[in-house]
């Protein structure tokens, strides 16, 4: 293979691998719906008590220990180092080998320890089930690091789509079979858990075969044991210290929800609920990690491709022009998610998982995904530009304060104390993280102004959809039935509420040329623009 040469490459690269994974996050919340509807509130319990564990598997091979490999692989070739290049492969390899034997033994092995720690038994099979992937991943984090590092970002951005499509029809295939052969709810949850086997190992298939199409005779290189000592240092202490930083970094919503799965459920069975309705209640409650992850990924994925860019540009300026635009579209697009979400929340409720339970709660999530888009488009420029180690320990922080505020809230406030909670750790994470920022770059990016201004016209958009829904139920009421009144309400508010959003965001100049052309059919709407 050939290293990467020039900045086109780079970006072209980056663009791919961030197509891929916004397809990847967009299937990964979306068949959350059709699967709770298939196992109900207590089979969706279920599954994410066992979910954010794969979660962390999934940032370790696609986020974190492949950008580190690259990274050093790319440094090698540079050096026009093959041997050298090979042996930081064989020593990733053996390394990670060793992290995934550790994890496979205590998940197999601890299934029953893990599963009582959550307050349910009954989730050691699940567990079981769940230490397999970990030991496809050394080999899956490898091979995406030796591509990535070559310049060839096909193989890591099509094995990503393809392990996430087969984990996606696995999950919901062996649910609905399982379910509709009487099995119970937690193993057809073993069936949902074992997509993740299923699709890491499509994942490494795909891999394996465009490594055997590669011709560059790297499997012919020799090298010793001395050798692979004096390598072995300074790419474990690499794989340790900035794979910790990169992975952490990108696991905000994953840690958050794990928070959650080690001491919600049993803080909730501690109250005067019964253990099936503390069951439902937190079923109810993880309603809302779909909503919230795509939301945080049509605001992310527009900031986080300027990355490269900042992370490539010299001229202070032009980096100081990058960041503003990626902060200004994830508040744009994020404050419109979050509000909108939170204005049609009942009736998404209803369209999306049968009835109306918790929409309270989730209207509380919802709000997640205002700063939720912020911070992880801060964490991604802090990132492109050097400052990897902050952010992971304030994450890291945040997930040990969300863990803890759950302690105080929950049995107080159910499930509401637990969206409380996630707040508070998410907007004090943010403002840290803001904090940091404006240290780097030495000024404040955003205007107070223009802030007010997008909080302003979200308000005022949220409103027009509180009318309209109504509306909506007054005049049809009598004509349809509950679940096509909800699909219909939500359906349409969307557009709605994007169009009036839109116009007045454009109209007031909050969006410039330069941003619109920026957005999906952004060129289609540069007629609103006022003339100047």
């Amino acid at each position: 293979m050939k290293s990467v040469s020039g900045s086109q490459d780079l970006f072209r690269g980056a663009l791919i691998l961030t197509a891929a994974a916004l397809v990847t996050k967009i299937l990964s919340a979306m068949y959350r719906v059709p699967f709770q509807n298939i196992v109900g509130d207590i089979g969706f319990y279920i599954y994410q008590q066992v979910y954010p564990f794969y979660g962390i598997i999934l940032v370790l091979s696609t986020h974190g220990f492949p950008v580190v490999i690259s990274k050093l692989y790319k440094e090698q070739l540079s050096s026009d180092n093959q041997k050298g290049a090979t042996r930081l492969l064989a020593v990733s390899l053996f390394f990670l080998t060793i992290i995934g034997l550790a994890f496979f033994f205590v998940f197999f092995l601890g299934a029953e320890a893990i599963a009582s720690s959550m307050g349910d038994q009954d989730l050691a099979t699940l567990f079981r089930v769940m230490a397999f992937p970990f030991l496809l991943f050394p080999f899956i984090s490898v091979f995406r690091g030796y591509f990535q590092g070559g310049g060839n970002m096909i193989p890591t951005a099509v094995s990503q789509v393809g392990e996430q499509l087969i984990r996606v029809i696995t999950i919901l295939l062996l649910s609905y079979i399982l379910i509709k052969q009487d099995y119970s709810l937690y193993q057809a949850g073993s069936g949902a858990v074992f997509g993740s086997v299923t699709g890491g190992l499509v994942g490494l298939t795909i891999l394996c075969y465009f490594f055997l199409k590669s011709s560059d005779g790297i499997l012919q290189n020799q090298y010793n044991l001395k050798e692979l000592g004096v390598t072995a240092l300074p790419v474990i202490k690499a794989l340790i210290f900035q794979g910790f930083a990169i992975s952490v970094s990108g696991m905000v919503l994953i840690l958050l929800q794990l928070a959650d799965a080690l001491n919600l459920y049993q803080l909730l069975s501690s109250t005067d609920m019964t253990i099936e309705e503390a069951k439902i209640a937190k079923g109810v409650y993880d309603r809302g990690q779909p909503l919230i992850q795509l939301g945080t990924v049509v605001a992310t994925s527009i900031a986080l491709s300027l990355v490269p860019a900042i992370s490539g540009e010299k001229q202070r300026q032009k980096t100081i022009q990058n960041v503003r635009i990626a902060l200004q579209l994830s508040l744009l697009v994020g404050a419109a998610a979050a509000i909108g979400l939170f204005s049609i929340i009942e009736p998404t409720n209803i369209m999306l998982f049968e009835n109306a339970n918790g929409s309270f709660v989730l209207a509380q999530l919802s709000l997640l995904i205002l700063p939720g888009s912020v911070m992880i488009t801060i964490i991604g420029i802090l990132q492109g530009m050097n400052h990897s180690f902050f952010p992971a320990f304030i994450v890291l922080g945040g997930f040990g304060l969300k863990y803890i505020l759950n302690f105080f809230l929950i049995p107080s406030y159910g499930t509401a104390g637990a969206a409380f909670a996630i707040i508070i750790a998410m907007i004090v994470m943010l403002m840290i993280l803001i904090f940091k920022l404006r240290k780097v770059m030495q000024q404040q990016i955003l205007s107070t102004s223009f802030i007010l201004k997008v909080l302003l016209i979200s308000g005022l958009m949220g409103l027009v959809l509180h009318f309209y829904i109504k509306t909506v139920q007054w005049l049809f009421w009598e004509h349809l039935t509950l679940r096509p009144l909800a699909a219909f309400q939500a359906i349409s508010a969307v557009f709605v509420g994007a169009v009036f959003y839109l116009v007045i965001v454009i109209k007031t100049r909050l969006l410039g040329e330069k941003e619109l052309l920026m957005l999906p059919f952004g060129s289609k709407l540069l007629f609103l623009l006022p003339k100047r």
